[in-house]
């Protein structure tokens, strides 16, 4: 390589004359730097050879320290943290929708007013997303993150507070717990008094109407998830814009698609959790559990909720530890180094610009200049009408996927009779798991099979239409409603009664007082329920407790046939048995269509990503999360459980007056409602994503345009500066001492 070089250099100064000294100097400038320029790429090809050949030749030598360093240590724990991070708020948040019922019993409130209890948690986001999102990806995002789990936790803690300053939970009921007892009432009291029926006042002995401190201590539980909701802002946009921009690009799916795993593994404990809890009555160890008198599938039946919160509380504090010793920044993979720099450069030039990428300089946060470029950014991620419509179509999904999953268990347990702790079980045990299978196989999927923007879209749209269609057949799994006299069916067992307050009194129980506001029901030997052993016209009773029973119910005589059976338990009567068979049929279907529509979570998570500025990542996710929020976490629960609220059959009562928690459902209706508008919902965003497909079409075409148009600007430089050396070169050996070629020099 020298030798021609060289010999062209001494036969220009042989033939050169003394005088022409300004040639001179530029021939051998030229000479020298093409001579420099050589050695110090075979100097750089030298150290490759001695070296490791790294990701570029990854496919020749698979095991090369490069390849086993292309995840950093400090990624792998990041990844871990933030996996355990998601477990906890999903953990907290799943055993805040497996309580539920329990809140609403606890606090006597109908579902709408739980449903703005669970949306407080989208409030709290509402307030700091998308400033936490925006000035947090410019900070220390690992401890931003450490310190919103500690908030969390600490919202969690608040939410378990109003156990412990309210009274003990109070129920009225006729059952007495002891034989000995003074509230030994007859279920059936003389009308010879003058209190007008129906009017009567409760059974149990005049207590005077203590406030109830349940009325405010609600609060509690709203500022609380509210506090919960401010903590988990920054987890997900932060946690995940960290992956994508320090990950290697094939891996920022799978690894995404492991954290959103692990984070269904969340709700599994959560729910499972609920169902421990909600076996445990609310007051243990505050009472003898021989003087509760119903059982935990009685409609009455409140759980130890307050438990959970505190051990859900517990692990998010602790999943705040780890953040704390992470780095602000990690080295940039190979793959997203600057592209048009050759893999020499990037390896072996130390003084090459794109070094300034590889480790980002921990330079000092400039709030003016943030808060200056911050509507600018803003309008730039508003213009993208991929991401807009995306986001349409997210919010309308969402908005079916919450109300939903909100009030699967307590659809659970009005529809198919099951208990609290049953439908809390079967979430966790069957349901959770399906959809945590279904998050990893579609990452697993776009990574196999390499899909992109467009391949991802599609898989997503593909595999919700399939779950949508599966979905359908949920409306023929339905059940019949519960038989309660004067409520479902009438008092000689004609059923198809509409509801009707004055249809809770008959010809049977027209000799007692009975109130029509208490929900004391009692299981007629002739399989129905009644709305108190008065409605049921028991005169009797015997026993105490759980085996208690109501003796010379003149009401179940009217429908039983046989003499003599005139007995009624407390509790309601249990389903009937074509009921039990259809829901083993409705789990599975629950699971398959799960698995299906989750398979495509992970690509559509990933498209958001893709299609969007890599610089404007963080924010993208921050409104991401912030519009998902607030039109559909916030007001998804709260207008599912206002039309939940119409199919109520009978309310119960606050001990002060007013309407407490719903007590029976119309099952029918229930059934309607909630389907309907679940599927609906879907249905308007399969609508939506006919024009995403063509404006994702149309963004594609569009970025490939500016690549190839790049590309081209980029190989048409390289050729002119390759054309430049040739034909220096070309032109080293050919000068001579002519004074024409010296002018045309």
């Amino acid at each position: 390589m020298d030798g021609p070089v060289a010999g062209s250099v001494m036969g220009t100064e042989l033939h050169c004359d003394s005088d022409d000294s300004k040639v001179e100097v530029f021939v051998r400038t030229i000479t020298v730097n093409h001579l420099k320029r050589n050695l110090q790429l075979e100097a750089a090809m030298k150290k490759m050879e001695d070296t490791a050949t790294g990701s570029w030749t990854r496919a020749n030598n698979p095991t090369s320290s490069t390849v086993k360093k292309s995840c950093h240590p400090s990624l792998k724990m990041f990844v871990a943290a933030l996996s355990f991070a998601y477990f906890a708020k999903a953990l907290s948040g799943s055993y805040m929708k497996s309580t539920i019922t329990q809140l609403e019993r606890r606090f006597d409130i109908p579902s709408y007013l739980i449903g703005i209890i669970d949306g407080s948690f989208e409030m709290g986001n509402l307030l700091v997303i998308a400033f936490v999102s925006y000035f947090g990806a410019k900070l220390h995002r690992p401890k931003i993150i450490a310190i919103g789990c500690i908030l969390m936790s600490f919202g969690t803690f608040l939410i378990a507070m109003p156990h412990f300053i309210i009274g003990r939970y109070k129920i009225e009921t006729s059952v007495r717990w002891s034989v000995n007892s003074t509230n030994n009432l007859s279920p059936c009291p003389a009308s010879s008094e003058s209190t007008r029926a129906g009017d009567r006042p409760s059974i149990l002995p005049s207590r005077g109407c203590e406030r109830d401190s349940s009325v405010s201590m609600w609060i509690y539980v709203f500022l609380g998830n509210v506090l919960r909701g401010i903590g988990e802002t920054p987890v997900q946009p932060l946690g995940i814009s960290y992956i994508d921009d320090y990950a290697q690009s094939e891996n920022a799916a799978l690894y995404i698609g492991c954290v959103q795993t692990i984070s269904i593994i969340g709700p599994v404990f959560g729910y499972l959790l609920g169902s421990l809890c909600a076996k445990i009555y609310v007051d243990i160890g505050y009472v003898d559990m021989e003087t509760v008198t119903f059982t935990p599938g009685d409609a009455r039946w409140v759980g130890a909720w307050w438990l959970g919160y505190l051990i859900t509380g517990t692990i998010t504090l602790m999943s705040a530890v780890p953040f704390w010793f992470l780095p602000k920044s990690l080295p940039m993979p190979v793959d997203k180094h600057d592209t048009t720099c050759t893999p020499e450069q990037t390896r072996f030039i130390k003084d090459s610009p794109t070094m300034e990428h590889k480790f980002r300089p921990e330079e000092p946060a400039n709030f003016h200049q943030m808060a200056k470029e911050f509507v600018p950014t803003l309008r730039s991620l508003l213009g993208n009408p991929v991401y807009i419509t995306f986001l349409c179509v997210t919010i309308i999904q969402f908005n079916s996927l919450i109300g939903m999953v909100t009030y699967k268990p307590k659809y659970i347990e009005q529809h198919y009779g099951q208990s609290t702790s049953k439908a809390n079980f079967v979430m966790g045990m069957i349901n959770i798991p399906a959809v945590a299978l279904g998050m990893f196989s579609g990452g697993v999927v776009m990574k196999k099979f390499k899909l992109g923007i467009m391949g991802a879209a599609k898989f997503a749209f593909g595999t919700s239409l399939l779950g949508y269609f599966l979905s359908l057949f949920f409306f023929a799994m339905g059940c019949e409603n519960t038989k309660v006299a004067g409520i479902t069916v009438s008092y000689t067992g004609v059923e198809g009664l509409s509801y009707q307050e004055q249809s809770y009194f008959s010809d049977c129980n027209l000799g007692c007082l009975c109130s029509r506001r208490e929900w004391d029901p009692v299981c007629g030997e002739n399989g129905i329920t009644y709305v108190s052993p008065c409605l049921a016209g028991c005169t009797s009773s015997s026993g105490s407790g759980r085996n208690m029973v109501f003796d010379n119910c003149r009401c179940v005589a009217l429908v039983d046939t046989q003499p003599g059976n005139m007995t009624a338990t407390p509790g309601q009567c249990p389903r009937r048995d074509s009921c039990d068979k259809i829901f083993p049929y409705f789990l599975a279907l629950s699971v398959l269509s799960s698995f299906i529509i989750s398979l495509g979570g992970t690509p559509g998570f990933m498209l958001l990503v893709r299609c969007i500025k890599p610089e404007l990542k963080s924010l993208a996710l921050g409104i991401y999360m912030l519009a998902t929020r607030t039109l559909a976490g916030i007001p998804a629960p709260i207008y599912f459980g206002a039309i939940i609220d119409t199919t109520c059959l009978k309310w119960g009562n606050k001990m002060c007056g007013g309407r407490g928690a719903c007590r029976i459902y119309n099952t029918s209706a229930y059934r309607i409602v909630y389907l309907g508008l679940t599927l609906g919902l879907r249905t308007v965003s399969f609508l939506l994503c006919i024009s995403g497909f063509a404006l994702l079409k149309r963004h594609i075409k569009r970025e490939e345009k500016i690549a190839q148009t790049n590309g081209s600007a980029e190989l048409e430089s390289l050729r002119k500066e390759e054309n430049s050396f040739i034909h220096c070169e070309q032109f080293i050996p050919a000068l001579d001492c002519n004074s024409d070629r010296e002018s045309h020099l």
